[in-house]
């Protein structure tokens, strides 16, 4: 097992979208301060994963910044292999690419009105996709340090293809159990960056409810979550009625003591680094005050 850099906790956040530059600079730089290794950031419907890169590399010293995922569904792979360059050579030793077709299908999927397009099935894409990028006569300068990629892997022929074609997988919505098959699936060797939602919030009822609310979100509307938690053992009606075994797998919540617990049991599990998406009955601010509490960790 190796952390490759990343250390052993780090922060996932979608929290930047919507915010002005100069406070996700200050934000940065404030975890980046309170000692977390890594800085996971997800790409949706605001900055872009390149610029969001650029951003809060350009405003930390020493924290790695790694894309969780940059979708491979919305960029050439020559525009991807140039941005990873470009990105390594001014920052060198900092920068993860995550690689992810959580989108890709056998048709276009509408997102909030938007036609994502296809790539065609998942693993035959993403392979091809990593090797069309390797295949590419760059010209830029290089760094000294060379690309490190994980893929955003889920099923057992992704995870396959992660640690033969990349550092390893960077799972996403994923209970403990999934941390330790991903580890023999991929053996000891490779990366194992696990994302883990966490409620922290000692009224275990409100905890528990916006647990439900993110947990909805994806049970209700990302088929590859849904198909990854059937192969967990998860029956039809628990997933369609976000029921609370559910609930309690994929998010850990409550006090300190709990977050502590469900981290431990990750890294028990076989995982070299949690990175942790901190979820509040605030979605509309940063969650700064438990970024700071959970830096204890």
């Amino acid at each position: 097992m190796t952390d490759n850099g990343l250390g052993r906790i780090g922060i996932w956040t979608f929290a930047f979208d919507g915010r002005p530059a100069a406070r996700v600079r200050d934000a940065a730089a404030e975890i980046e301060e309170l000692g977390y290794g890594t800085l996971w950031f997800g790409e949706g419907f605001g900055r872009d994963s390149v610029s969001q890169s650029w951003l809060l590399l350009s405003a930390t010293r020493r924290m790695t910044v790694a894309a969780g995922i940059a979708n491979i569904a919305l960029r050439d792979p020559i525009t991807m292999a140039a941005a990873e360059r470009a990105i390594n050579e001014a920052y060198p030793g900092r920068y993860v690419l995550g690689l992810g077709g959580h989108r890709v299908s056998d048709g276009p999927i509408e997102m909030d009105g938007y036609s994502i397009p296809s790539k065609g099935k998942a693993v035959a894409s993403m392979s091809a996709y990593l090797a069309a990028m390797d295949a590419i006569p760059l010209g830029s300068a290089a760094s000294p340090y060379p690309p490190r990629r994980v893929l955003a892997a889920l099923g057992p022929k992704m995870l396959a293809l992660a640690a033969e074609r990349t550092l390893g997988a960077h799972p996403y919505f994923v209970p403990v159990e999934h941390t330790a098959r991903a580890r023999e699936a991929m053996g000891p060797d490779a990366l194992l960056a696990v994302e883990q939602a966490v409620v922290l919030d000692t009224d275990v009822s409100r905890a528990r409810e916006v647990a439900r609310e993110h947990v909805g979100f994806y049970a209700g509307g990302a088929p590859h979550q849904v198909a990854s938690l059937r192969r967990l053992g998860f029956g039809e009606d628990e997933i369609a009625q976000v029921g609370p075994r559910l609930v309690d797998a994929i998010v850990a919540y409550g006090d300190m003591g709990a977050i502590e617990q469900r981290v431990r049991a990750h890294f028990d599990a076989g995982a070299d680094h949690v990175c942790l998406q901190v979820l509040t009955a605030r979605p509309g601010e940063m969650p700064l005050a438990e970024w700071r509490e959970l830096a204890a960790l």
